[in-house]
């Protein structure tokens, strides 16, 4: 789960579409990391972020050095995009960084490609401690039985508003609103604001999972979509009929937009997101912006669950108890937790949770946000996704901003997801 909140994911989910198998992954090559005669081994750490990120890791770095002084750790860092391309020639080559920043959609496709170690071994000889974790995110690297990585922080879509748009229009959404409130809601904020509500909802993979939960369903099943034809006919219809009616903002200005959201470009009063992203609009935009809930089929039921970032091994690296050693200190060391604040979602192990208390209102916002989500007892379980799961979401932003922006009917953009879908997903 991304959380690098100034990417276009469009170029990323095109490079992604990618095949490593077409880049010919062979049993040649293995020098990850080093030694040297004196017992001091070297691993190299991969990772996608900012700058300000990597200052933050670098910190980490010297911490974790100076508690394991025969270990030095060699660091890459690329913008989310270039991180993956890098990644895809390397793996590809038999040469992974040690170990490496992950995320949900790459377990399956990466541990097809043998490109994982199962860090399950080196729990059991106690180098990865996997208690203390929050909300049962332990498991959330879990796939098949093994482990493919190890949770840094959590993160939750979210309704992320422009709060002085939508006092003004009279709107405060509460938990357990439904969607015929929401949209109602948005219709308001358009004919009092002058403003569409939604930035247009119809191409985010994840909300539209959250939507399928709540009727018994998901994107993805363990081998391949969880929805019908019928079932996106009906999501894509409600979207055009949202865009021809102006409470989703005109999809060709809210490109033109782009790297701005269309919320602090004022073309929307809200958008669905991670909530971790909500420190993104505060420091692009003008206006003041909150958290709203999921709106929901029941009144109940939000399909939510915690999503996170993930630090996995490679599995040809020469020193796997190092690299164990290593993902241990960054998620449980709590000085970790103080330098890496919220920057890739709230800290996924008490320890640090406990050490870094946010002072600043979107933080606050964020934490409070995420612990309600725990106390009121709304989060589910997430599947991982299957193999080609990034090629999938993929077609799906792509031909979801065809179908608004009216170069390709719904049913005609039902029918090509499919067929590209079960292409990317099939064994």
């Amino acid at each position: 789960m991304r959380t690098q909140s100034t990417v276009d994911r469009r170029n990323l989910l095109k490079f992604a579409g990618g095949s490593l198998a077409a880049l010919g992954l062979t049993a040649a090559g293995c020098g990850t990391g080093s030694g040297s005669g004196d017992g001091t081994v070297t691993i190299r750490y991969a990772w996608w972020g900012s700058d300000d990120r990597a200052k933050r890791i670098n910190q980490t770095i010297a911490l974790f050095e100076k508690k394991y002084p025969k270990i030095k750790v060699k660091t890459d860092f690329q913008p989310y995009a270039d991180f993956w391309k890098k990644f895809n020639t390397q793996a590809s080559g038999g040469n992974a960084p040690d170990v490496f920043q992950n995320a949900i959609g790459f377990l399956r496709k990466y541990d097809a490609k043998n490109v994982l170690l199962d860090l399950r071994e080196q729990a059991e000889q106690g180098n990865l401690r996997l208690d203390g974790f929050r909300a049962g995110l332990e498991k959330f690297g879990e796939v098949d039985g093994k482990l493919l990585g190890v949770p840094v922080g959590s993160n939750s879509m979210a309704l992320v508003v422009d709060q002085t748009v939508f006092g003004k229009a009279g709107v405060a959404p509460k938990a357990g609103w439904t969607w015929d409130e929401y949209h109602a809601a948005l219709a308001k904020i358009r004919d009092t604001q002058g403003r569409a509500g939604d930035a247009g909802p119809y191409g985010i993979m994840y909300l539209y999972d959250l939507y399928l939960r709540q009727h018994g369903k998901a994107f993805f099943s363990t081998s391949g979509l969880g929805f019908t034809e019928a079932d996106l006919t009906d999501w894509w219809t409600k979207a055009h009929q949202g865009v021809e009616s102006g409470i989703y903002a005109d999809p060709k200005r809210t490109i033109q937009a782009k790297p701005k959201s269309a919320v602090t470009a004022e073309l929307a009063a809200c958008e669905f997101t991670w909530d971790n992203f909500t420190v993104r609009y505060a420091s692009e935009g003008k206006s003041q912006y909150g958290l709203a809930p999921i709106p929901t089929t029941d009144g109940r039921k939000t399909g939510q669950y915690l999503g996170s970032l993930m630090l996995s091994g490679s599995r040809r690296t020469e020193h796997p108890k190092e690299v164990a050693q290593f993902i241990d200190f960054m998620v449980h060391d709590p000085e970790v937790g103080k330098i890496m604040g919220y920057d890739r979602g709230v800290p996924a192990t008490t320890a640090q949770y406990e050490a870094y208390v946010p002072t600043d209102a979107v933080g606050k916002q964020i934490a409070a946000y995420e612990k309600q989500l725990v106390e009121s007892r709304v989060l589910e379980p997430i599947t991982p996704h299957p193999a080609g799961a990034d090629v999938t979401e993929a077609a799906f932003l792509r031909l979801g901003e065809e179908m608004s922006l009216g170069t390709r009917p719904v049913p005609d953009a039902v029918k090509q997801f499919f067929t590209e879908a079960k292409t990317a997903l099939a064994p």
